[in-house]
């Protein structure tokens, strides 16, 4: 069934998704050579929730019973790593890696979700 949005039921969601693209340009301008995906985590965790939103993957329950949730706000898959690439302080970007950022934003009850892939340094 197709659920038809109000007005300002598509505003909320503009809002939401607009968090989400300022995260992402948030993130854009530190990728770089040295910094480790831990970093760019807490950055954008810091900014969403400056943002009077929530980081919706942070913590979003495993499928299985016994698996843990994810234990973060991007998920960054470099290189080979196909999806859901959990930050980490161990993983440092280098030069001519492929990054991949999915996250996703809740504001007002919708999502904003987005992903973006990034080539660091030149």
């Amino acid at each position: 069934m197709v659920e038809i949005k109000s007005k300002r039921e598509i505003e909320l969601m503009k809002e939401a998704c607009k968090i989400a693209s300022l995260t992402q340009k948030k993130i854009e301008k530190l990728i770089k050579p040295g910094i480790s995906t831990i970093e760019l985590d807490k950055v954008a965790e810091k900014f969403i929730k400056s943002q009077n939103a929530i980081p919706a993957q942070k913590n979003y329950p495993h499928p299985e019973k016994g698996v843990a949730p994810f234990p973060a706000t991007l998920c960054i898959s470099i290189n080979d790593v196909v999806i859901h690439g959990i930050p980490s302080k161990k993983i440092i970007l280098k030069e001519g890696d492929l990054v991949s950022v999915d996250l996703v934003v809740l504001k007002n009850g919708f999502h904003g979700d987005c992903a973006r892939t990034y080539i660091v340094g030149n």
